[in-house]
C-alpha cells in the first residue's frame, strides 16, 4: 500500500446528528479506526448508519505510548488511520497528541476533520467574553494543587475554559471563591448538546452554592477574565504629558480614564495628579 494518512476527527458531544459528513465517510472507509473506547465508536457508527469496514483498535491514555508505534508502522505501510475519542476533538485533553507528534517526527501526512468541541461550545454559550481565551484542561484533583492553580489565574485577563469532574465541582468552585473572590463571574456548562443540557451562569459564590448538593454529567467551566487594574503612576504620567501639551488637567484625566479599562474614576485620578504636584 502507499499514501498512508492520519485522520483526526471530532465526534459528537451528545447528538449523533452533529457528526460531519467527512467523519461519516471516514468511519466507513478507514483501514484502521483508533478509538478511545471501541464500544463507543461502534455505537456511534451504528447510530449514523455506517458500517466500519476497517480494523478497530483502542487508543486511550493507558495504552497510547505502546499503541502509537504500531499505528505509525501501519501509516508508513500505507494505511489510512482514523483517530477518534469519545466526544470532541482528539488531543484536547484526550488521547491523540502522542500519535500526532510521532507522525510529525516521521514526516507522515495527517489532517483534521473539524467538528464539535466542548471548549468552544461552552465558551459560545457562557455569555462571557470570547475574543481572547485560554484552555486549562482538567482542573487539578487535589485541593492544594487546585488552589495554587486557581491563584495563578487571579490576574489572567483572558476568559478561561477548563474541565472538571462532577464529583469535584463543588470543591473546585469553593476553592475558586477562596482564591479568586466571590464576585468573579463564571458559567458551568453541563451535558452540552445532550437532552439535559444545562448552563448555569453567575458569580463564583452563586455557582458554589448551586453545586453544593451535587451535580451530574460532563462538566465544562468557563471563568471570566480578571478585571484589569491600571497602574496609577503610569496614568498620572500620561495626564502630565497631556497637560504639558496644553490640555486642561480635568479633560486629560477624562481622556486617560476612558482609554484604560480598570482605571480609577476621573475624580480619583485628578486627586492623584494633584498629590503628585505637592
Amino acid at each position: 500500500m502507499t499514501g498512508g494518512r492520519l485522520l483526526l476527527a471530532a465526534t459528537p458531544l451528545g447528538q449523533p446528528g452533529d457528526a460531519s459528513a467527512r467523519l461519516i465517510e471516514a468511519l466507513g472507509s478507514a483501514d484502521i479506526v483508533a478509538a478511545e473506547d471501541t464500544r463507543r465508536v461502534r455505537s456511534l457508527a451504528q447510530s449514523l448508519g455506517v458500517h466500519i469496514s476497517g480494523r478497530v483498535v483502542s487508543l486511550f491514555d493507558q495504552n497510547e505510548s505502546t499503541r502509537v508505534p504500531m499505528l505509525v508502522a501501519e501509516l508508513e505501510a500505507g494505511a489510512t488511520v482514523l483517530a477518534v475519542t469519545d466526544a470532541g476533538m482528539p488531543s484536547i485533553s484526550d488521547p491523540g497528541y502522542r500519535l500526532v507528534a510521532a507522525c510529525v517526527a516521521a514526516d507522515l501526512p495527517l489532517t483534521c476533520l473539524p467538528g464539535p468541541s466542548a471548549v468552544t461550545t461552552a465558551l459560545t454559550v457562557s455569555g462571557l467574553a470570547a475574543d481572547r481565551f485560554c484552555f486549562e484542561g482538567f482542573a487539578p484533583r487535589r485541593s492544594g494543587q487546585r488552589r495554587t492553580w486557581l491563584a495563578s489565574l487571579a490576574n489572567e485577563l483572558r476568559t478561561c475554559v477548563f474541565f472538571e469532574s462532577p464529583r469535584r465541582l463543588a470543591e473546585c468552585l469553593s476553592d475558586a471563591v477562596a482564591e479568586l473572590g466571590p464576585d468573579r463571574r463564571a458559567a458551568v456548562c453541563r451535558e452540552l448538546t445532550k437532552t439535559h443540557e444545562e448552563v448555569v451562569r453567575g458569580t463564583l459564590a452563586e455557582l458554589a452554592d448551586w453545586a453544593a448538593d451535587g451535580v451530574l454529567g460532563e462538566i465544562t467551566v468557563v471563568l471570566a477574565g480578571a478585571t484589569p487594574v491600571a497602574d496609577i503612576d503610569t496614568l498620572v504620567a500620561e495626564v502630565a504629558e497631556l497637560a504639558e501639551a496644553g490640555m486642561r488637567v480635568k479633560d486629560a484625566c477624562q481622556q486617560v480614564v476612558s482609554a484604560h479599562p480598570g482605571a480609577p474614576s476621573r475624580r480619583e485620578l485628578y486627586d492623584a495628579v494633584l498629590r503628585s504636584r505637592e
